[in-house]
């Protein structure tokens, strides 16, 4: 008998973790802290992820003392490296109290589980904001002094810049990667046993394998051979090759060949009609004509109807309800 609707349930019956922390350039939530005294306030990142977070807004030049309004600085390609200095002040040097910041915020802001940071700011951007020669004259793109000092301290915690986040891709990827790091740091928050470890990789698998097949090869072995007590090194390791297999969004090819797989193993259980609407639900997310929610939902589904030990506890299949929501926002 065919299962029905698609959207069958769509979220999952609680969260998982408790409300998250984001640090967010304090433009983006409406703050008149810019240069000229203004904003850049962004609705998604204010209003949505405003709904589903803890926000914190966070101004580095307002924190290392620059005023509002204030002289406008901008990234210059030196001699001795790239520095931050005024464009009408060269004399106004900040490289150094720019990355003080981001060391400060790395060292006293350990929760937080993501950054949204402002596009094209010399302090903030994440990448390709405009450098200048000492001339004055535009040479190339860069990070911004402070992003970089805090992505080069905190590798793993998901950045993103509110420009990217209207690309969908994007997106999804930046919020999946803020709950795996949210669940990476709930488990490393106390001693980590060898079982904890490979439990943690267990509920990933399907994950690790939408976005890279290679990162979850290696990180099998690596688990496998944690022992009872994982050396600190050894977690290190697969945290660092965790979060980076998340780096990318996923590929639509991954993605159905994961979803082939979780079929397989309802090949023998379903009726014909259920097993036409998932397969048909699948080449409709293949081809670009339906969203890959739907045999997301159809497999959760049929799961529940047919037990499979693991399935219930795939981060694949039951991400955070909110993480859901956010990920499949239009």
């Amino acid at each position: 008998m065919n299962s029905g609707p698609y959207i069958i349930d769509p979220v999952p019956e609680k969260p998982e973790l408790p409300r998250l922390r984001l640090g967010v350039s304090a433009c983006l939530l409406g703050q008149p802290v810019r240069y000229d005294g203004g904003h850049k306030r962004d609705g998604f990142v204010a209003d949505l992820l405003g709904a589903h977070f803890d926000l914190l807004p966070l101004c580095p030049e307002v924190a290392i003392g620059l005023g509002v309004p204030r002289r406008p600085i901008r990234l210059v390609q030196t001699a001795a490296g790239l520095r931050v200095r005024g464009v009408h002040d060269p004399a106004l040097d900040v490289t150094e109290a720019l990355d003080g910041e981001a060391a400060r915020v790395s060292r006293d802001l350990p929760d937080l589980c993501g950054y949204v940071l402002k596009k094209n700011s010399p302090s903030c951007g994440m990448a390709r904001v405009k450098t200048y020669t000492e001339a004055g004259m535009p040479t190339g793109r860069a990070s911004g002094a402070y992003a970089a000092g805090l992505m080069a301290r905190q590798p793993l915690l998901p950045v993103e810049e509110e420009g990217r986040l209207n690309d969908p891709p994007l997106r999804e990827n930046f919020i999946e990667r803020v709950f795996a790091y949210a669940r990476w740091q709930a488990l490393t928050a106390s001693a980590v046993t060898g079982a904890a470890l490979i439990d943690f990789h267990s509920r990933h698998k399907y994950q690790l394998l939408a976005y890279n097949q290679a990162a979850y090869r290696r990180l099998g072995p690596l688990v496998a051979g944690a022992g009872r007590r994982p050396a600190p090194q050894l977690l290190d390791q697969y945290g660092r090759e965790f979060m980076a297999a998340l780096a990318r969004p996923a590929s639509v090819g991954n993605h159905v060949n994961v979803l082939q797989h979780l079929a397989g193993y309802l090949k023998d259980a379903l009726d014909p009609g259920d097993k036409t609407e998932l397969q048909a639900a699948i080449d409709a997310y293949r081809t670009g004509r339906g969203p890959l929610l739907v045999p997301i939902t159809l497999l959760r589904h049929h799961l529940r109807r047919y037990p499979q030990p693991w399935a219930a506890r795939q981060t694949y299949l039951h991400p955070d309800p909110r993480e859901q929501l956010l990920r499949y926002h239009a």
